[in-house]
């Protein structure tokens, strides 16, 4: 069964590329446009692992700032 993901914003693909880049950068992944099947599960993993721990740190900061 294949499964496309699209955000769940779609004006907002562009800048999740960008944050997917930017974290593949800051954690060593040599990620580049278009195909990626050289990278291991392990990196392509750590990649999407890091973005929603920023993520989740950004809105847990958020809501702090908030209540």
């Amino acid at each position: 069964m294949s499964r496309q993901k699209n955000p769940e914003v779609p004006q907002a693909k562009s800048a999740l590329d960008k944050f997917k880049f930017e974290v593949a950068k800051e954690i060593g992944v040599p990620l580049k446009e278009g195909y990626n099947g050289d990278l291991t599960s392990y990196q392509n993993g750590s990649v999407g692992g890091q973005m929603v721990k920023k993520m989740i740190a950004a809105q847990e900061k958020e809501m702090m700032k908030n209540s």
